[in-house]
């Protein structure tokens, strides 16, 4: 298609309501996502008077330290809402002309938070004004045709959405199985025949993991404290495994059971005992390692500390049957995730595909 592109600012205003008579409280903050958040801001001598209603846009125009995208949102979820006066608002003048929706899709393209960036001025801070982003073009196909796009957005999103509800789920049920088995009830003075009290050394060995520079791209992921990196085509291990942040990101315990390298700002584990991996992942995540830092101006962990940390440690036959049961959750998980993955990727697409129309 060829849609002919069009100037901005013939399809919106500026819109300047002030809550003057303070009937408004429902007080909304922004992401760097390009969402409305409720704010937690101090509004104490603060004039948050600012007025804006449903499907009128709001944005920042300071873009500097902004994690090179730019603040901007559609009000869509409340028909009302006041904001700081830092944020501009807009709206569209003839919504049979460009939809609300169809336009944000084009801002939350990553080539218009390019554009912003590159057309932002300023010395001390940079901003990309009003003037500029009137001087946006776009692409503004039929109204039937916008409405087509909008819908494969929304529905593309609502999966997303009901997806990532039901991996929280997921983790909930796995965390209270976790509780229900080895945590509640459970008398470390008076344990139940066959179990006794142990360290984490006993059931593993920690190991440092090691650098990935130079390392060929291919399949097999790369961890750092934040997850995935990369991907690289050597494995460090191949067994279920366990990953421990060594400096940084202390509390960022992973799970993984399938080959993986990991940086050496990791550790990982080795088993020494069949199933005892995601036994060991939930004992892990419930200790808060911020608090047991060794470091100094970088939280840093060391295998001392790691190998002291005490657990209860059930028979085998406990440990196994648990160790079925968090396989068919952790199973469904990695299922929803993957596909979860694949959808963004088809939203990618989606928000590229209106800058080809």
């Amino acid at each position: 298609m060829n849609t002919p592109y069009h100037r901005l600012g013939d399809y919106i205003r500026e819109v300047n309501i002030r809550n003057r008579d303070l009937k408004v409280t429902n007080l909304l903050g922004m992401s760097i996502s390009k969402k409305f958040i409720p704010s937690i801001a101090n509004t104490i001598g603060t004039d948050m008077a600012t007025y804006i209603k449903r499907n009128q846009f709001a944005y920042v125009p300071v873009t500097s330290r902004n994690g090179e995208k730019i603040t901007i949102a559609l009000l869509n979820d409340d028909d009302e809402a006041i904001i700081s006066r830092a944020y501009t608002v807009f709206e569209i003048t003839d919504k049979e002309k460009l939809l609300p929706e169809y336009l944000m899709m084009w801002f939350r393209r990553p080539e218009f938070d390019r554009y912003a960036r590159f057309h932002s001025h300023g010395s001390a801070r940079e901003v990309f004004d009003w003037d500029e982003l009137c001087n946006v073009m776009l692409p503004v196909p039929t109204l039937s045709r916008q409405r087509e796009l909008v819908a494969e957005y929304e529905a593309l999103t609502r999966r997303i959405r009901l997806n990532e509800q039901m991996i929280a789920k997921l983790e909930e049920t796995a965390q209270a199985l976790y509780r229900k088995m080895f945590v509640e009830g459970v008398d470390k003075e008076r344990l139940p025949e066959g179990w006794r009290m142990g360290k984490l050394g006993e059931v593993c060995e920690i190991k440092y993991g090691k650098a990935h520079e130079g390392i060929p791209n291919g399949l097999i992921p790369i961890y750092g404290s934040g997850g995935i990196m990369r991907y690289g085509n050597k494995s460090l291990c191949t067994k279920e495994s366990v990953l421990i942040p060594r400096k940084g990101s202390l509390n960022n315990i992973m799970y993984i059971n399938e080959p993986f390298w990991t940086v050496d700002t990791m550790f990982y584990t080795e088993m020494k005992q069949l199933h005892v991996a995601k036994f060991v992942y939930f004992n892990l995540k419930k200790y808060d390692f911020l608090s047991m830092d060794a470091g100094s101006a970088v939280p840093s962990m060391t295998t001392a500390i790691l190998n002291q940390i005490e657990l209860v440690i059930p028979p085998l036959d406990i440990l196994e049957d648990f160790d079925k049961k968090m396989s068919i959750i952790f199973n469904n998980t990695k299922i929803k995730n993957k596909e979860t993955n694949k959808l963004k990727e088809l939203l990618s697409l989606l928000l590229g595909k209106i800058g080809k129309e």
